[in-house]
């Protein structure tokens, strides 16, 4: 199977998380930019399965120039081609997200390479919006499976893995299909020095977007509440020890 794994250059966000101004955005001044761990586990996926039929993983990106550095990063780790649509991220919405796949995905066809799965995170570790992957299954004509955390091939179908209400669920797709990934259900791999060598080499294709974008359409972000946390002091020295056996004893550790 071919597979085309889409992935976005989002702000790190494992410290404290800042809004821009006009809360429309993440404040990136202060952190560096990664892939989100979603999409580290799309790529993931995307490398097994095409390496598991034969097939080849490619990994696109819309954003500006700097993106590349994410391109390279899932290079480095076994995409064997990269794509980049030129863009300002912050003024494309995701239908204008999921028509540029969709465009890329097209164009690809059209020129000789069909997809045979299109992987995406489950939502943008930015934003979170949710939609893209149902988007491009929808302009695609694709059937899709949401927040899996596996897929494998199975012949002419993919089947995908993930956690329902009610427990494990497992879903049976034809191909071509779409499919977005929730982290944990494998182990993004690391890139090694060799991959890295290669992945400076590959010359990454660079397009210009299909339309004009016709924006997000967002009002704002807004950032949960801070969660309280309180502090007891036990005591100090030999004299805690009693406290800390009571403690124990009520969390049930000690009896």
């Amino acid at each position: 199977m071919n597979v085309l794994v889409c992935v976005k250059r989002v702000p790190e966000t494992s410290g404290e998380v800042l809004l821009t101004a006009d809360a429309q955005e993440v404040d990136a001044r202060y952190v560096g930019y990664t892939t989100s761990a979603h999409e580290e586990c799309a790529v993931e996926i995307a490398i097994e399965v095409a390496g598991a039929t034969g097939g080849t993983a490619t990994v696109m990106t819309l954003g500006s120039a700097d993106a590349v550095d994410q391109l390279r990063a899932a290079l480095g780790v076994g995409c064997t081609a990269a794509v980049l649509v030129e863009a300002d991220s912050s003024a494309f919405g995701p239908s204008d997200v999921a028509r540029e796949i969709a465009a890329v995905v097209r164009d690809h066809e059209a020129a000789g390479t069909a997809y045979d799965l299109v992987l995406l995170g489950n939502d943008a570790a930015d934003t979170g919006d949710h939609q893209v992957g149902i988007r491009v299954a929808h302009a695609l004509g694709r059937p899709v499976v949401n927040g899996v955390t596996e897929v494998s091939a199975d012949g002419d179908a993919v089947v995908a893995h993930g956690e329902g209400p009610e427990g494990r669920e497992t879903y049976r797709v034809p191909t071509p299909a779409v499919a977005t990934i929730l982290e944990g259900g494998v182990e993004p791999r690391y890139p090694t020095i060799t991959g890295r060598m290669k992945a400076k080499k590959v010359e990454v294709e660079r397009r210009v977007p299909s339309a004009d974008p016709v924006g997000p359409g967002r009002v704002r972000l807004l950032l949960p509440p801070a969660q309280p946390s309180s502090v007891v002091v036990l005591g100090e020295g030999k004299q805690a020890a009693g406290a800390v056996v009571d403690l124990l004893e009520k969390l049930g550790v000690a009896r």
